[in-house]
């Protein structure tokens, strides 16, 4: 199983995509705090980095990735290798070289010119989220076998989380205005890892007007810091639930 890993891993990290998605973020986070007066606003220009191009950048490479090592996953399979650690050691290959490249890329710049619990909780929520994106790429990839309707699949989901969400949300409160609903708000706010990872990082900058209407009730509901343990940990259910089911669905799956 270590040894899977590491092929993978080492096999992504010289992959020419991660490399340019590497230093574009490195470009971006170094030019934010360079050409800004105060590390506040670099930290929200790498927000906005976060919360978009790092789910895109994750998704769609982890979807393409499996797509395109149907054969060497074949290849495992004729081994006398348990599908579990196959599976699981696809993840963690993909899961550690998107997160090594994050941290190259914008890690670095952010501990560098933000050393304190800012700078690090974004860095820990941009792992987060590429550890999340990754998980539903291989949920994206195991539902069909289909290279093309699996990245539209991928896109679909970065697309929904990313902008469409917001959108819903909105017309939810404008349908139910009439009836105290901030406490479902705070519910329908789970189903949102990038709404779920903005409220982390604001929560700590304390911009409440970069939140939205979710975030901010999130935080008047919870309190910062039970909202933070709160948020956190649907972050890393976010993780979990969605590889559990493509794992499950890899299992029973006639390749």
């Amino acid at each position: 199983m270590n040894r899977i890993i590491k092929i993978i891993f080492l096999d992504i990290l010289k992959n020419k995509i991660v490399l340019a998605y590497t230093l574009i973020l490195a470009l971006l986070s170094w030019s934010s705090f360079g050409l800004e007066d105060n590390s506040a606003k670099g930290l929200l220009t790498i927000l906005n980095v976060i919360l978009f191009t790092v789910p895109l950048v994750s998704i769609l490479f982890a979807t393409i990735y499996l797509y395109n090592s149907a054969e060497f996953i074949e290849l495992l399979l004729s081994q006398p290798i348990k599908r579990r650690k196959i599976w699981l050691s696809l993840f963690l290959g993909l899961s550690l070289s998107m997160v090594a490249a994050f941290f190259m890329g914008a890690g670095i710049p952010l501990l560098v010119n933000a050393p304190d619990s800012v700078g690090i909780m974004m860095l820990v929520v941009g792992c987060l989220i590429s550890l999340i994106f990754v998980a539903l790429a291989f949920l994206s990839s195991i539902l069909t076998r289909d290279k093309a309707k699996g990245i539209g699949i991928s896109i679909m989901t970065w697309l929904f989380f990313a902008l469409l969400f917001d959108g819903l949300v909105l017309f939810l409160l404008f349908q139910f205005s009439d009836y105290p609903i901030e406490k479902a708000m705070v519910a329908v706010t789970a189903f949102s890892p990038i709404d779920l990872a903005r409220i982390q990082i604001l929560l700590h900058l304390d911009v409440s007007a970069m939140m939205g209407y979710t975030g901010a009730i999130f935080k008047d509901f919870f309190g910062t810091a039970l909202g933070l343990t709160v948020s956190f940990l649907l972050l890393c259910l976010w993780v979990i639930i969605p590889f559990c089911v493509s794992l499950k669905k890899f299992k029973n799956k006639d390749l």
